[in-house]
């Protein structure tokens, strides 16, 4: 039987990948929320599966707007619960060895899902005793448990919310204390209108994240102008891009870009759904990238709001942008190069899947 929103037919790409840019709360399975909501006696808007994909799902080419209020139908459900937050972390891995995902780097924002010590307390939940700091041990246990039991090594990035630059400096003292315990990152997410330069808590935790060596990714360029993406790099001083399909408005930006071999996490099918690019893929800025040899993944997003797989995303740069096995093969390479795994952790993956695509292993990064 085919995965959900899939066709029942051979994966674009059969062979072991890299995913650098997926959302935890964005990729939760419509059954656990169910199941969870039930346990905790919470009342849902939908009563089947059916129901609730329909509700939580973009199914044609909408806003950033539309496909953020989604999370609204069931975060609350999973928010505040430790038992479900560390069982979307190990379904994830789970879900990932089964699209062939040999490592991924997940990212969640801590003070989404917790009901203590944080200011406003997200999604209508009343108070409770799980921090920001406790989510991200629960999200690590589910993690470790699913790598050991499905052999997909899977490391997190913790989210700052644009809106919220209160919450920023927390992010990066959570990144620092858990980052020998699977932390990799810091990121940056939501409106991109909202200017970072004018939020402080932002400029500082990115300012402390240089300071103490955390790696650094920011969402840009996504709907927002090539500016964004300046900001990221000049300011914020990021090592990769979320999204970034904007940057190519602004020629002198991209080329330095290229030229500096920044990696660019791209997500054709979100992208599509969330109005960010033209819903012709065949103008996708990704084919731009491509062309000009650019350095980029391939990535879901949030498969949940998409009703999407990662093979989804495979599948469109097959049939709608012309990509072969060897392109496959050239971004999976790019995107462990560029993950935020150790050195020496990061050479045996290259070198995995080297083998697995029976090339021979050039060491040039």
């Amino acid at each position: 039987m085919a995965e959900r929103g899939v066709i029942d037919e051979p994966p674009a790409f059969d062979k072991p990948k890299v995913e650098l840019h997926v959302h935890l709360d964005g990729a939760i399975r419509i059954e656990t929320i169910m199941d969870v909501a039930k346990r905790r006696g919470i009342s849902l808007p939908a009563i089947t599966v059916e129901g609730m994909t329909s509700l939580v799902t973009v199914p044609e080419p909408s806003t950033l707007t539309e496909f953020l209020g989604k999370f609204s139908e069931f975060m609350h459900v999973i928010a505040g619960d430790r038992e479900a937050i560390k069982r979307i972390a190990y379904e994830f891995v789970e879900t990932k060895a089964k699209e062939g995902v040999v490592y991924v780097e997940v990212r969640y924002s801590p003070h989404f899902l917790a009901n203590s010590n944080v200011d406003p307390i997200p999604w209508n939940q009343k108070e409770g005793d799980v921090t920001p700091d406790e989510v991200v041990n629960l999200v690590n246990q589910g993690l470790k448990e699913g790598e050991k039991d499905f052999k997909t090594k899977a490391r997190s990035i913790l989210c700052c919310m644009r809106h919220m630059p209160n919450w920023s400096m927390d992010v990066v003292e959570l990144c620092k204390k858990y980052r020998n315990d699977g932390v990799v990152a810091i990121d940056l997410a939501g409106d991109e209108s909202l200017d970072c330069t004018a939020n402080i808590g932002h400029l500082n935790a990115y300012k402390e994240a240089v300071r103490s060596g955390i790696h650094r990714t920011v969402h840009a360029g996504e709907v927002g102008s090539p500016s964004v993406v300046r900001e990221a790099v000049e300011v914020l001083k990021a090592e990769r891009i979320g999204h970034g399909y904007h940057t190519i408005e602004d020629e002198v930006l991209y080329k330095q870009l290229l030229e500096d071999q920044m990696h660019f996490e791209i997500c054709p099918v979100s992208s599509r759904l969330t109005g960010a690019c033209d819903p012709d893929f065949t103008k996708h800025p990704l084919i731009r990238f491509k062309e000009d040899n650019a350095n980029y993944s391939l990535n879901t997003d949030d498969p949940t709001i998409f009703n999407s797989t990662l093979d989804s995303d495979y599948q469109t740069a097959k049939k709608e942008m012309g990509f072969t096995e060897d392109d496959f093969k050239k971004l999976n390479l790019n995107a462990a190069k560029s993950c935020f795994l150790p050195e020496k952790e990061k050479k045996d993956l290259l070198n995995q899947l080297y083998e697995a695509y029976d090339m021979v292993n050039d060491t040039s990064f």
